[in-house]
């Protein structure tokens, strides 16, 4: 299988994830920051993006490249400062669809936590009390724990995603790992 993982990245956690989902698919999957994006991506029989979430939505320059991808399959992975079982996780998880081209097939998504960029959290501290970004110590609490993130956990997952989407657009059966460990036990 041929993939293309393209990516876009404002504090490297995207980047690296990205990284851990192509490895994830294997040989074939090939890694390309965003403005470096093949311009035919015809030969590829996936397409991911890698993307960082700006006010609930991929960053312009990866909603620009979804744009443009016409009939594939696609998968959209994703960090955001976020918990990732939050309601907003979830939600940019499933309006990620849209952004892709005409006749994509979303086969899925996959999200983890990741580091804040720190501009961003001065701007928010800056806001009025009372807003959804504005300084608590609650959202404090979370900007903090986003900052260990993407951990190797997240980019061991990220990987284990991948082997799965992998299997879905092969047509591999996810059990034969098993049960050829099974047969050798049998035999052994």
């Amino acid at each position: 299988m041929k993939a293309a993982v393209v990516y876009s990245t404002l504090t490297g956690n995207t980047k690296k994830v990205a990284e851990a989902f192509a490895s994830g698919l294997g040989s074939g999957a090939e890694t390309f920051d965003v403005n470096a994006a093949p311009a035919d991506i015809s030969g590829y029989d996936l397409v991911v993006a890698g993307f960082w979430v700006d006010r609930g939505h991929p960053d312009q320059k990866s909603m620009d490249f979804m744009k443009r991808v016409e009939g594939k399959k696609v998968f959209s992975v994703f960090t955001l400062g976020a918990k990732p079982r939050s309601a907003h996780a979830f939600k940019c998880a499933y309006t990620s669809a849209s952004f892709w081209g005409k006749g994509c097939e979303q086969i899925g998504t996959w999200h983890c936590q990741g580091a804040i960029d720190p501009k961003l959290i001065e701007q928010m501290r800056k806001m009025p009390a009372g807003g959804p970004h504005s300084a608590t110590p609650e959202t404090e609490a979370r900007w903090a724990a986003a900052a260990s993130h993407p951990d190797a956990d997240d980019l061991a997952a990220a990987a284990e995603a991948a082997k799965a989407v992998r299997q879905i657009v092969t047509g591999e059966d996810p059990y034969a790992e098993l049960k050829a460990k099974m047969a050798a036990q049998a035999k052994g």
